[in-house]
């Protein structure tokens, strides 16, 4: 296999006809000889803008579909590309692209009013361009692409994700992996794992329900494109599309996350009837906790073939469970493939079996928060293990088990939430006098956050608490994606607060979760 190359253009000869990826609603279809033309013309467009291996390109889009070409292209051209979020504020995006030091910015027109806000905000960008339309400032993408050379980019080696996770300070952090400085097609170990562990091969028809600018999505899809299999991409998650688009495609492979099968369950018994997903081989689901009774009602339905997997954008490790071994460990996300688990207490000793503590991983891997050495020194021991900030612990048989996310991070739908920004917005409200905004307990979304608020002046009424509520949450989301707004807010007198000044956040969160009958995200 190190011999052999691995990416679309490796398909053309024998599979160019192929669909390489197909729009789940409107059934545009691109092969691997038009994903491979795009790829090159793309790279080439780089090429004559001065960009070269290890600069960097940002894209703000839907699940749009040129996303995967313009990701193939970037790859091709062996530069670091960042796609970011398209439900972010002009301030965050922007933030964003000043931060990885995009020098090439592509949007679309369904994002024209952010791109507008965005032009003044980056005088680091040379370039920007737009797909469907153009406003001021922005290039025709379409049309720059159609002016390059299909051929081949001479001595191309691969490129690299450099993806954004969100962090305590209430900014989010590039994660940055150095460049394999590899040729064009080499493999990594993520396709050996999706290749070898899920079986990603030529055969394969793989379901993406996702954001594409999520990292699972994203490198999934590529992956998939590497092995020569069609990636169904859907533009909205939709619970009864899912399943009609499994029966459709005939879908052997997906990734999802918990939140998407709760969904699906609670489709009427007649509608859930109605399809049939007997194709899917693979169901992979991630980026949060999976409660018992959740993944054993899917387990009973679709088989066993529900796969789990705990890694972060970081790639520092990788832990796996299939449903075998989960029904055999109820709750656990696996068992390290890459990396040593180490869990190690507060005293910095590595804790007993059963006892919880920070996760870390003993791997080779080694990566960078961008712009923030003081976040990258947190991540790891001076042995070099690095912690994705996780608690957990590890039972007899060396299968690991989530019990908390370090900093109070909050996983509402599989997206990652860190309350730290909306605290940031709301304490600067005029009505508010303190705030503490944490995740509570949703049978949907797995979490959902909850801003529980000391105002200035406690409501008169009923209507007046209801009233100010209402505007906290609007006023949050005038800032900051409404993802990571609070969907309720609560009011009390007083905050638990020490006398340093230090939120006993934990009080509060742990009360909501008791009331609700449970301690962990997995009861």
């Amino acid at each position: 296999m190190s011999d052999e190359l691995f990416y679309p253009g490796a398909h053309v000869a024998d599979r160019g006809d192929v669909v390489a990826y197909v729009m789940a609603s409107t059934g545009e279809t691109v092969t691997y000889r038009e994903l491979h033309e795009r790829a090159n013309r793309i790279a080439h467009l780089f090429r004559s803008l001065g960009l070269r291996p290890g600069d960097h390109v940002a894209f703000c889009l839907e699940n749009h579909p040129w996303f995967l070409s313009i990701v193939w292209g970037a790859h091709y051209a062996g530069l670091y590309y960042t796609a970011i979020s398209s439900r972010l504020t002009a301030d965050e995006a922007g933030y964003i692209v000043d931060d990885c030091g995009a020098r090439v910015l592509i949007t679309s027109a369904y994002k024209a009013d952010l791109a507008a806000a965005l032009a003044p905000s980056t005088p680091g960008v040379e370039h920007r361009f737009m797909l469907d339309d153009t406003v001021d400032g922005y290039e025709p993408f379409l049309e720059a692409v159609a002016a390059q050379p299909r051929d081949d980019l001479p001595d191309a080696v691969e490129g690299m994700d450099m993806l954004y996770s969100s962090g305590t300070t209430g900014r989010p952090k590039g994660v940055k992996v150095a460049l394999r400085g590899v040729p064009l097609g080499v493999p990594d170990t993520l396709f050996l794992l999706v290749a070898g562990l899920f079986g990603a091969s030529t055969d394969t028809v793989y379901l993406s329900p996702a954001p594409l600018y999520h990292a699972a999505p994203l490198r999934f899809c590529l992956q998939v494109q590497r092995a020569g299999g069609t990636v169904v991409v859907m533009e909205h998650f939709d619970a009864e599309e899912a399943l009609r688009l499994i029966g459709e495609h005939g879908v052997t492979f997906g990734q999802f996350v918990p939140t998407m099968f709760v969904r699906m369950l609670k489709l009427p018994e007649e509608v859930r009837g109605r399809y049939d997903v007997s194709s899917v081989r693979v169901a992979v689901h991630a980026a949060a906790p999976c409660p018992v009774t959740v993944k054993r009602q899917m387990i009973e339905w679709w088989g066993p073939v529900l796969h789990e997997y705990y890694a972060g954008t970081e790639g520092n490790g990788f832990c796996y469970t299939n449903s075998e071994d989960w029904l055999a460990h109820p709750g656990t996300v696996g068992t390290p493939l890459v990396g040593v688990l180490h869990i190690i207490g507060e005293d910095g000793e590595e804790q007993p079996i059963g006892a919880p503590g920070t996760v870390y991983f003993e791997s080779e891997a080694e990566f960078a928060y961008h712009n923030d050495p003081e976040k990258t020194a947190g991540a790891y021991l001076k042995k070099g293990w690095s912690t994705l900030g996780d608690v957990g612990y590890v039972d007899e048989d060396g299968f690991l088990y989530l019990t908390d996310r370090a900093a109070y991070m909050i996983i509402t739908g599989g997206v990652n939430v860190y309350p730290q920004e909306a605290e940031n917005v709301l304490t600067m409200h005029p009505a508010v006098a303190d705030v503490a905004v944490f995740g509570v307990p949703d049978d949907d979304l797995g979490e959902q956050v909850k801003a529980v608020v000391q105002p200035v002046e406690m409501p008169a009424d009923d209507a007046a608490t209801a009233a100010l509520a209402t505007e906290l949450i609007s006023y949050c989301r005038e800032h900051l994606a409404d993802v990571k707004c609070p969907r309720s807010v609560d009011f009390r007198e007083e905050l638990p607060r020490h006398p340093t000044g230090k939120l006993y956040k934990r009080l509060l969160k742990d009360e909501y979760w008791a009331a609700a009958g449970r301690s962990t995200l997995t009861d």
